[in-house]
């Protein structure tokens, strides 16, 4: 009976642990679904512009073929049906970069490679634009009028000039955010000192808001796993969480700081305090 009561105790724990595991792999799945999602959706917006730009090039050498025999029965109609097509693609195009700009806002993949794609469908679009501009020029010479011909096709060198521009700014908001995000602040020094400082009042490791800042080290903390202290006698006063640090001497006989995990680091606190003899 008691040998029955194991296996049934055994197999309800392969159960639970089963479970826990499929748990996890769903969860993980689910990741790897939204990342290919969201991916999936950035590449069909790219692949549309691209398909966009190539239509484009098309209805260019329609026009083109055309305007060698303007006065060919039916020409002047393909010229202002194909001019008319292009400036609707284009506006179409205009659109899909704003897009574009907006996921990558809040696009979780790698929005680096991404802009970068970005920047290259914005030139060539700014390229077309020059082009079609220039074709415009040319047929107005011809008295080929485009009927409902609106300026939005000289306007478009202008908007994604903006748009490359609004781009570069974001990205270097987010550079500084990025920035911002992976920086931390250390200082070491003498009881005396770090009380001098104000880093250290009554006891008490920045307790106010009045301690002499200028007096840190900025680090980024991407980049930041070792700290040396330079003394035989070390002792940390602000708050960061067992396991993600060694503070060990070394050969010298003096005190170092070993970030084993740096997220986990500075989570607490992006100040590190460390008071010495």
């Amino acid at each position: 009976m008691a040998g029955l009561v194991l296996m049934a105790s055994a197999c309800s724990n392969r159960k639970a642990g089963g479970d826990a595991f499929q748990q996890q792999r769903d969860s993980l799945q689910a990741v790897i679904n939204a990342k290919d999602g969201e991916l999936n959706d950035l590449m069909g917006t790219f692949y549309e512009v691209q398909e966009g730009i190539s239509r484009i090039n098309q209805a260019e050498g329609r026009v083109a073929v055309a305007d060698g025999n303007v006065e060919a029965p039916g020409n002047k109609a393909i010229i202002r049906e194909n001019m008319q097509y292009i400036e609707e693609t284009m506006q179409r195009q205009r659109e899909l970069i704003a897009q574009l700009k907006q996921k990558l806002q809040s696009s979780s993949v790698n929005v680096e490679k991404l802009q970068k794609t970005v920047a290259a469908l914005e030139q060539q679009v700014k390229e077309q634009a020059a082009r079609i501009q220039e074709l415009e020029a040319q047929l107005a010479e011809k008295n080929i009028v485009i009927e409902h011909q609106t300026d939005s096709i000289a306007s478009l060198s202008t908007n994604v000039s903006e748009l490359t521009a609004q781009n570069q700014q974001q990205a270097a908001t987010m550079a500084a955010q990025e920035q911002d995000l992976n920086t931390a602040w250390f200082v070491f020094g003498t009881k005396s000192e770090l009380t001098e400082q104000k880093i250290l009042q009554k006891g008490e490791v920045l307790r106010s808001d009045d301690f002499a800042t200028d007096y840190f080290t900025k680090v980024d903390i991407r980049q930041t796993q070792n700290i040396k202290f330079y003394s035989k006698s070390a002792k940390m006063l602000t708050t960061h969480p067992a396991g993600s640090y060694r503070l060990s001497k070394n050969d010298n006989g003096e005190y170092e700081l070993h970030i084993l995990n740096t997220r986990k680091f500075w989570s607490v606190s992006r100040f590190l305090v460390v008071q010495v003899k």
